[in-house]
């Protein structure tokens, strides 16, 4: 069946489609990984987006059930140069386009896919629509631009889990992780390091995160803008000073408008597998995975309380902070990486040193 992809701009891809169909709407983004796309497709901050993958071809080694990074993929569209037809690996259980079918998420395949990445990395990222039921140029533009963007947009509320579930039973140190749209592997990595697990919607408050205890608390990953989420900010301004905290990606953004800083939108966003990235106190290089849209300002953050740890090399954007005085760090990209090098998953050992030593002072 055919398929298009029409961005705001004017801008026409025509295809074929694979899995459903219908009419999809969301940011068109690029992703640069090489392998990962059941990750990819099932990491919640994808939410609102159409996810291009950079390398030609996709499905090779088909989906299993052991690779889910969240409940449900997430993605609003999927665009790949060409689907393999057939996915040969011994952990495999369906393919590409069984999964997406399942799923409800079209599929378009047979476009340029470097004709588009390079698009829109000269354009930045922009609203899209993907359709396989309306084919007409200029009413797609239309609707592409009409669309929702997502600046200001509460994406959260349709990712987060509804209530609390306990991922982890057993453990040394009590974890409490805000549901932004957290990853399964960030809860994995938190379990291996003696942690007991608990992880709470997204709109729970202060006070009943407290009341579980924690001896420490995760602010997860999730989709669009920052901003979009003050109810999670005004939760982590009141969780200050109570006990350690860890920030990733979406987290790292909220903490920084936590202590006052403020966020923009990036052109293009960061998303990948290859990313490098500089800690500023050892000198080291980490490539890193990372998929955001959104960026703490560096400038705007008070230089009293907080300080930069890490930066990207690409683009010398904020990729690391920390609070001077207690023990609360955050970075943007993703430690435990899935998809993803595993150069950066240390500082899940660091956010365990932080809980262990504030145990000792009580």
């Amino acid at each position: 069946m055919n398929a298009i992809l029409v961005l705001e701009d004017g801008k026409i891809f025509k295809g074929k489609s694979f899995a459903a169909e219908g009419t999809t709407y969301g940011e068109v983004v690029f992703n640069t990984s090489m392998t990962g796309y059941q990750e990819i497709l099932t990491d919640p901050s994808y939410k609102g987006q159409i996810v291009t993958m950079a390398y030609p071809l996709i499905g090779n080694y088909g989906i299993n059930s052991d690779d889910m990074e969240s409940r449900k993929p997430f993605v609003e569209g999927f665009v790949v140069r060409e689907r393999s037809r057939i996915s040969s690996n011994w952990r495999s259980q369906l393919d590409l386009e069984e999964y997406l079918q399942q799923n409800d998420i079209i599929g378009i395949e047979g476009i340029d896919t470097r004709a588009l990445t390079r698009h829109i990395r000269l354009k930045g990222a922009m609203k899209a629509v993907l359709s396989t039921e309306d084919l007409d140029d200029k009413s797609l533009i239309q609707k592409a631009r009409s669309s929702k963007g997502l600046i200001g947009r509460d994406l959260v509320k349709e990712v987060s889990l509804n209530k609390v579930r306990e991922w982890s039973n057993k453990g040394k140190y009590k974890v409490v992780v805000i549901d932004c749209g957290v990853k399964f592997n960030i809860l994995r990595e938190l379990a291996g390091r003696n942690c007991r697990v608990t992880v709470v919607p997204a709109k729970t408050g202060a006070g009943d995160i407290m009341a579980f205890k924690p001896d420490g608390i995760l602010l997860s990953n999730g989709p669009g803008d920052p901003e979009g989420v003050p109810y999670v900010v005004e939760t982590v301004k009141n969780l200050v000073g109570k006990c350690p905290i860890f920030g990733i990606c979406l987290g790292h953004q909220i903490l920084g408008l936590a202590f006052g800083g403020k966020t923009y939108k990036l052109k293009f966003g960061h998303h990948g597998a290859n990313h490098p990235v500089k800690d500023l106190k050892t000198g080291k290089i980490a490539i890193t995975a990372q998929n955001h849209g959104f960026c703490v300002d560096i400038d705007s953050l008070n230089k009293k309380e907080m300080e930069t740890t890490h930066i990207n090399l690409n683009d010398k954007t904020s990729e690391g902070m920390r609070h001077k005085k207690l023990p609360i760090f955050s970075v943007q990209f993703h430690p435990e990486a899935s998809p993803g090098p595993h150069d950066a998953e240390y500082l899940f050992d660091e956010f365990v040193k932080l809980m262990e030593k504030t145990r000792k002072r009580k």
